[in-house]
């Protein structure tokens, strides 16, 4: 039996994992995408837009592990993985409007980056009411 037919085992279950599989969603639509842009531009804006796919993958990963009473930390992370979507969004809108992308092509890449940004935008809110409450409380407790 072959084992590559088979998703890799995770320990995350699918509500928590979301975040990241919207963003391994988005890259698999840019690597459709990726191989009908012309040569000239895959192996350059189209190679950055890749790494930035990447880059933001395993940045979300690794927030997504930094433990709970690390807030600060994870607060850090989540906000460099916004600024890198919002840098993955202007190459991409450059992309468009050089006229390298369909309109549906844009419109399936943004769509997907706007819905990570609203997952992003929501966690990292979501850390700030929990530090707030940190404070209204006398901050956590060490043991």
């Amino acid at each position: 039996m072959n084992s590559f037919n088979a998703p890799p085992p995770t320990h995350l279950s699918p509500k928590n994992i979301s975040i990241l599989q919207r963003i391994k969603e988005g890259y698999l639509i840019w690597m459709n995408i990726s191989v009908h842009i012309p040569k000239s531009a895959r192996y350059t804006i189209g190679a950055r837009i890749e790494n930035r796919y990447l880059d933001l993958l395993e940045l979300a990963r690794v927030a997504y592990f930094i433990n709970k009473d690390e807030v600060e930390n994870k607060t850090r992370k989540i906000s460099d993985c916004i600024f890198l979507l919002d840098a993955l969004k202007f190459l991409i809108s450059t992309m468009w409007e050089a006229k390298l992308l369909s309109h549906k092509q844009f419109e399936q890449v943004s769509f997907k980056l706007e819905e990570i940004g609203r997952m992003l935008w929501g966690w990292s809110e979501s850390l700030k009411n929990l530090e707030k409450k940190n404070r209204a409380f006398g901050g956590a407790e060490k043991k």
